[in-house]
Formats: C-alpha cells, sequence, structure tokens
C-alpha cells in the first residue's frame, strides 16, 4: 500500500529491514536535529528522537510514501551513553558498562502524509567483566565510533563479552523489525 523510506544512514538498519524482505529506499535529509529536553526520562529519549525526525519528513512526502526513522540509546543507571566522542569516551563507556546490566532502547517512528506512530522497544543487555585489554583491542580494531554506548553487539565485543540478553537481539543492533512489521502489518496494510 505504501513505498517504505527507511530515514536512516546506518548500514545495520538498511540491513535488517532488507531482512524483512519488504522493498524499500534509503533518503536521509541532512542537518536533522537529535537533541532533546533535558527534563525528558532516560527511557523516553530515543522515542522523542525519532518522532521528532519523522515529523520533519512529514510535510515533504507524498500520500503513497511511509518513513520509518529511529533512534537508539544505551541506558546504565539513568546515563544515557550515546556515540563516543573519541577512543577515550569509548574505553569510558565500556568500562562502565562491563560487568553489568545495562538496557538499549530504540525508538521507532512511522510516518506517513496523514498519519503518525511512534513506539520504543528495550532490551536488556548483561556484559562480563571485560578487561583492559580486550576494551583497548575492541576500541582500536574496531572504532566503535558510529555507536550507542560504543559497542555494536553483532561485532566481536558481542561475541566474547555479552552473556546475557533479554528481549530483541535486533534492537540492540539498532531496529527491532519484529516490531516493525507487526506495526505495519497492522496499521498500515
Amino acid at each position: 500500500m505504501y513505498k517504505i523510506v527507511l530515514a536512516s544512514n546506518s548500514p545495520r538498519r538498511r540491513e535488517l529491514l532488507g531482512g524483512l524482505g519488504i522493498p524499500f529506499e534509503v533518503k536521509v535529509l541532512p542537518n536533522i536535529s537529535e537533541s532533546y529536553p533535558d527534563t525528558l526520562p532516560a527511557d523516553e529519549i530515543a522515542e522523542y528522537i525519532a518522532r521528532e525526525k519523522g515529523d520533519v519528513y512529514k510535510s515533504r512526502i507524498d500520500e503513497d510514501i511511509l518513513v520509518i526513522t529511529a533512534d537508539t540509546v544505551v541506558i546504565c543507571d539513568d546515563e544515557v551513553l550515546g556515540k563516543p566522542t573519541d577512543a577515550a569516551d569509548a574505553r569510558r563507556m565500556l568500562h562502565l558498562l562491563s560487568g553489568r546490566t545495562h538496557h538499549v532502547v530504540t525508538g521507532v517512528c512511522l510516518t506517513t502524509a496523514f498519519r503518525q506512530r511512534s513506539f520504543s522497544v528495550r532490551t536488556e543487555v548483561t556484559f562480563k567483566q571485560l578487561s583492559d585489554e580486550e576494551i583497548s583491542y575492541y576500541v582500536e580494531n574496531y572504532k566503535p565510533f558510529d555507536k550507542a554506548g560504543a559497542y555494536g553487539i553483532q561485532e566481536w565485543i558481542g561475541y566474547i563479552g555479552v552473556t546475557g540478553i533479554n528481549g530483541s537481539y535486533f534492537n540492540v543492533m539498532g531496529l527491532p523489525v519484529q516490531r516493525i512489521y507487526e506495526e505495519l502489518k497492522q496499521n498500515f496494510s
């Protein structure tokens, strides 16, 4: 019924959405703000940003277009861990996550010219106690500077470090595809 547009430069999101077998194209508008009010609870930030991104597209799309926008945050002790600014910041984040359980929230917004539906999905992730050498190896070799919380669960650090997960693995990668599929089927078909 709709032509799907994924509004994300993330190769992981492209791969995940492609796995649903739904045709889509990628279109990203430049310079969309990812700011949020300081008073917003940590668990609501990702959905807020995804909805704000969707609002930018709403007046610019034709009636037969559905745009998917998303944002992912990693939260540990109510601290939102965004993308690290440099290697030292990435190491700091991984030390914070080491030996603990944190949660990942991905907010998604489905936007058409006349409708908008947003939601978020939360997944708990537990890491083993990571050594300084493991953290340094990961940061130096995988350069996780484009990843919330300074890690990709689908990379080496996820292979050796994640001891438990409660919820959607794909959500931690950045797109809760099972929930997107259900939302599209129930609300936009």
